[in-house]
């Protein structure tokens, strides 16, 4: 439904904040449509002990639950042998934040979380819910064609000069005053060297443009594989004299884009 000008509770205005489901908002749901059904929840910060999500998953093969609700922890190879229906909530939200490796890991994980379903002797299914049906991501799991998204992929990365055909690394300046970060983080960028096989993104803000308590703004650098991408950088930011109060991270070929 469209998002309504005011809430239609208490007639406030602007008032609204996006939140997602989250897996206490799904179980309070559960518990109130389906009150008949036996269930728990399986989150990082719900198992208090290393073998505790073993347990949960014994007491999936042992028929003591109906249900199981839980994040991504569920996708790690865990085996449910009755298991016959995979619900996932939200699938498409990994795919947002401009992380070039979103779609891989979004495929990976919802191949991961389909498997999870008909193990055993009963067939099974999955409900993925999405708001981009027509994304490559959510077209392939259908299909279940990982060749095709994995060379549709790569064509992509090679367009836009990415991992594995270029190198990338990230530069992100942090701090707790909003203006100094991003003045010096421009600063940083008007300081790059003009080398026709580099390619500057940003300044821009980072996915987690604050994270515990410190403003951050990223760049990031395209380099052809030759390229000796540290040697650039070491000449590039030896260079570079920072205030005391902020720091710059350095990630080179990063993993996570966070």
């Amino acid at each position: 439904m469209r998002l309504p000008d005011a809430c239609p509770a208490c007639s406030a205005i602007g008032k609204f904040a996006a939140c997602g489901p989250g897996v206490e908002r799904i179980a309070e749901e559960v518990k109130k449509r389906l009150p008949e059904l036996r269930f728990a929840v399986m989150a990082s910060d719900t198992l208090d002990k290393p073998q505790a999500a073993q347990e949960l998953v014994d007491q999936m093969a042992r028929r003591e639950l109906d249900l199981l609700i839980g994040t991504q922890i569920m996708a790690k190879g865990y085996h449910f042998p009755h298991l016959t229906l995979v619900g996932v909530v939200d699938g498409d939200l990994g795919l947002a934040g401009g992380d070039p490796r979103a779609s891989e890991r979004t495929f990976q994980l919802l191949q991961q979380m389909s498997g999870r379903s008909g193990r055993g002797e009963n067939a099974g299914r999955v409900l993925l819910q999405t708001t981009a049906p027509e994304h490559p991501v959510m077209k392939a799991i259908v299909k279940g064609d990982r060749d095709a998204f994995m060379n549709a992929e790569l064509r992509e990365r090679e367009a836009y000069h990415l991992p594995p055909f270029w190198r990338l690394a990230s530069l992100t300046v942090s701090g707790e005053d909003s203006h100094a970060v991003i003045k010096a983080a421009q600063n940083l960028a008007a300081t790059a060297p003009q080398n026709e096989n580099l390619r500057i993104l940003g300044p821009a803000p980072a996915p987690f443009a604050m994270l515990r308590g410190r403003y951050r703004h990223r760049l990031l650098i395209q380099a052809p594989r030759a390229v000796n991408l540290s040697a650039v950088l070491r000449h590039w930011l030896k260079t570079v004299k920072l205030a005391r109060n902020l720091r710059l991270l350095i990630d080179i070929d990063p993993y996570s884009f966070l």
